[in-house]
């Protein structure tokens, strides 16, 4: 409703601008003129404020009824004649006003056409404009948003998977850690269920939902995969895209066990000045990326897609393939 007030608040304003600029720019018309001509200063006076008031209606009626039902389903041929048959009336009116209302007689229908015809192109060419311009803009966010939560929906199967995976590990291994573990998961699912639908969520959150994913997968590898995490708890509030993060932990983990020798995972997090670093460092065997990428997970074209569409050029993800280290490494301004 609020939104709705705000834009008839603005066509008013603007209209009221633009019916303005006229006597606004000729404060002296009629002021030169010899008294026998003030009765037509003033009739002229009175034909052009209302001759320009009339000029809403065909604009309205071209934006809110011909473009869209018309114009924008290519029906060409009535678009044109619904144009022809308003300027007729626009015409119309401008002669009964003239020579009727105002008493005016040396105005023909030449002279009213050449008279209304420019602005008439000008208003429809506006309007029509506006229009399509509008309407581009709201395809734009929709695809914009229908691809995040493609995106989106993309991840949480994903993940998903990984987790019930650990689940399976830790009941082979009858493990204690089996009842503390579900919980956890239970917490994960929550927020992936419940605070991923938001457009952000406090970057406290995603770090907590982080470290209780690290806190799984160390229960699940133990001492064959050493984690060293070093992620700062930022002093501000500061908001993020929700499930931003995760990707690149996933990735470490996935490409970061198995057959890799001496297998490391670093991850590193801190905010300063409302610019959040994030790195995540993991061994890995380059003779088996290719394959394993062919076959499972999302990898981080994922991610880089949602950056993109978010954060555009506020954000700056690095990758970085060393001898048998993988690194990335995303710079985001929080500020945005």
């Amino acid at each position: 409703m609020k939104k709705r007030w705000n834009t008839i608040l603005t066509h008013a304003a603007v209209w009221a601008v633009v019916l303005s600029l006229p006597y606004l720019l000729n404060t002296g018309h009629g002021m030169a003129h010899h008294n026998d001509h003030h009765q037509y200063d003033t009739a002229f006076f009175y034909l052009n404020a209302i001759t320009s008031i009339l000029w809403i209606g065909p604009y309205y009626v071209n934006t809110l009824l011909l473009t869209p039902r018309l114009f924008n389903q290519r029906r060409y041929a009535g678009f044109a004649l619904g144009l022809v048959l308003l300027f007729a009336l626009m015409v119309l009116i401008h002669l009964f006003l003239h020579s009727v209302v105002l008493g005016i007689p040396d105005f023909n229908l030449a002279g009213a056409v050449g008279f209304l015809l420019p602005a008439y192109v000008l208003t429809i060419a506006v309007g029509t404009t506006i229009f399509v311009v509008e309407e581009k803009i709201v395809a734009d966010q929709l695809s914009r948003e229908t691809e995040l939560s493609f995106l989106r929906s993309q991840i949480n199967p994903h993940f998903i998977f990984n987790i019930l995976n650990n689940l399976v590990a830790l009941e082979r291994m009858k493990s204690e850690e089996l009842g503390p573990t579900i919980l956890k998961l239970s917490s994960l699912m929550q927020y992936m269920l419940y605070e991923t639908d938001e457009e952000r969520v406090p970057l406290n959150q995603e770090v907590e939902y982080l470290q209780s994913y690290i806190d799984l997968q160390r229960q699940r590898f133990g001492q064959k995969v050493p984690v060293t995490v070093n992620m700062e708890m930022p002093g501000g509030f500061y908001e993020i895209e929700p499930m931003l993060l995760i990707p690149f932990v996933e990735n470490a983990f996935k490409h970061g066990v198995g057959l890799i020798r001496d297998p490391a995972i670093t991850i590193d997090m801190h905010v300063r000045d409302g610019l959040l670093h994030f790195s995540v460092k993991n061994r890995y065997n380059p003779t088996s990326e290719e394959v394993k990428d062919k076959t499972s997970g999302i990898g981080l074209a994922n991610v880089r897609r949602r950056l993109n569409l978010l954060y555009g050029q506020q954000q700056t993800l690095h990758i970085v393939r060393e001898a048998d280290w993988f690194t990335a490494t995303l710079e985001l301004n929080l500020h945005q």
